[in-house]
């Protein structure tokens, strides 16, 4: 060994399964030794004896695709015979990466929830803008805020037409308000009160390595954990559709700064009039095959029927989820922070230009 050798430990807890280790050595430039462990289960036992030799001669900058990859790879010989239980590829390459400095945990930040007031839908998409922005300077620590509102709006995707995903004389008919937010993604019809819409601003390093559709799962973990406790079996449809063994719940987005800070949102269908929402939307054929089903109506399953609780409740269990599994204080939003949300809508989200960027 040189004088290069180092030495790193690392810890993770699966959601919902099993704790895996890694200690790792290194050159300083590519794993040289490593040794995982844990209290999961994995047959045949051979194979455990496979997944120290697959690392090893991995860059220490290696993503969690690249470590998977070689995992994967050492451990297709066993085909069907290969049971892990508690655990998967992804996560002993997530404990690698945080052994190596490279991803972070939700505990390891000072994360604050906000149950916000009520506002205009335009000042809370501009919300999202002015605390990512806040976050990757610095002066907020990670954030999970609820959205309140009371508008009919529409909040369609940073690169969505216009001319395509709306029916002009529907968003007039019912006095629609149309946003435009920074993050790709569908159009959200959202009436006050009848969706459940939340947003995270997540610094780099909890999603470190993660690529885009990993990252959906990973940081809606707490989500699905949430809903089971209100008795709805949540999952990830890829990449962004968060559906139920009762049917589709909603869709999740992201936009991520040069820097990584990373704004995450999600808006769930509670009580959504489904005729209302056809008036509005140009829900196109394609898309509704695509997702399985015969009609637009039938993509909105609210949570109110697969719940039976009211959407306070349902936030409610929520939010203490987050804040319990966390660590998470409660706050809300600054002055200057609601300051310039409303100098945005003046400026960009309520601006013709920005809201007709794509014709």
């Amino acid at each position: 060994m040189t004088n290069d050798t180092q030495h790193f430990h690392g810890e993770y807890k699966v959601i919902g399964g099993k704790l895996v280790v890694a200690d790792v050595v290194t050159d300083g430039k590519a794993i040289t030794e490593v040794k995982i462990s844990g209290d999961f289960f994995l047959e045949p036992e051979e194979a455990y004896f496979d997944l120290a030799p697959a690392l090893v001669g991995a860059r220490v900058t290696a993503d969690n695709a690249a470590l998977r990859r070689r995992l994967d790879e050492a451990l297709a010989g066993y085909g069907s015979e290969l049971a892990m239980h508690g655990f998967s590829t992804a996560d002993i390459a997530t404990v690698v990466r945080r052994a190596l400095g490279s991803a972070a945990n939700f505990t390891d930040f000072d994360w604050q929830v906000i149950r916000g007031e009520v506002l205009p839908t335009q000042v809370n998409v501009a919300l999202d803008q002015v605390l990512l922005e806040e976050v990757a300077a610095g002066r907020r620590a990670p954030t999970l805020r609820f959205w309140e509102w009371e508008d009919t709006a529409t909040v369609i995707g940073a690169f969505q037409s216009y001319v395509n995903e709306l029916r002009p004389e529907g968003v007039a008919k019912h006095d629609v308000q149309v946003v435009r937010r920074i993050s790709g993604g569908g159009a959200m019809f959202m009436e006050g009160g009848n969706c459940i819409t939340y947003s995270m601003f997540v610094p780099p390093a909890l999603v470190a390595g993660l690529d885009y559709e990993e990252s959906y799962v990973f940081l809606d973990q707490w989500v699905l954990a949430a809903l089971k406790t209100l008795g709805v079996e949540a999952f990830y449809k890829p990449i962004n559709d968060i559906s139920s063994t009762g049917g589709k719940i909603g869709g999740a987005a992201q936009k991520r700064l040069r820097d990584g800070t990373l704004l995450h949102h999600a808006t769930m269908s509670y009580d959504i009039d489904a005729d209302k929402m056809v008036e509005v939307l140009r829900v196109g054929e394609a898309k509704i095959s695509d997702k399985g089903v015969a009609s637009a109506k039938k993509r909105v399953d609210p949570l109110r029927s697969q719940t039976g609780e009211s959407r306070k409740d349902i936030i409610d269990v929520m939010a203490e989820t987050f804040a319990s599994r966390y660590g998470a204080d409660y706050g809300t939003y600054t002055e200057a922070e609601l300051e310039r949300a409303h100098a945005l809508v003046d400026e960009k989200f309520g601006t013709d230009k920005w809201t007709h960027r794509v014709p």
